[in-house]
């Protein structure tokens, strides 16, 4: 990827839905070099999808969290099993430091949230959890 292929990129990343022409206009390129570049990054698999996003608020009553996750030895194969058939478990993130998984987690209430905090807490393999529960968010321009 070159620095065009990281501005049609962070353009896309700030509004997928911008047309074709308007991200031409921005870059400075023609509708083809554009069209051409997409084509190229969705077949090379850098742009995998596009998805819609929801405003943090526009879902009021559920809740998400931030599972910070340490994997006991060589376990996190199992353990990656598990948690990806966790309906409670929306994103999962593999991290170095201190911790060995970042896991998103969503439930519509507190209890709901206790619940598959314990059915993670009970994996085979794991050996501390550590949660944080999201607040609020704020936009980065």
């Amino acid at each position: 990827m070159d620095a065009l292929d990281q501005q049609l990129l962070a353009l896309l990343r700030a509004n997928a839905r911008l047309p074709t022409a308007t991200l031409a206009r921005k870059l400075g390129v023609s509708r083809g070099t554009v069209a051409n570049r997409l084509a190229r990054l969705e077949d090379s698999g850098v742009i995998v999808g596009y998805a819609l996003q929801l405003r943090p608020d526009a879902r009021p009553d559920e809740i998400r969290a931030w599972m910070s996750i340490a994997i006991e030895g060589n376990q996190t194969r199992q353990v990656l099993a598990i948690l990806l058939g966790e309906p409670g478990v929306s994103a999962l993130h593999d991290t170095n430091g201190r911790w060995d998984l970042l896991a998103e987690l969503v439930a519509q209430n507190l209890a709901e949230l206790a619940r598959v905090m314990e059915r993670i807490r009970l994996i085979k393999g794991i050996s501390a959890t550590e949660t944080s529960i999201h607040l609020q968010s704020y936009k980065l321009t």
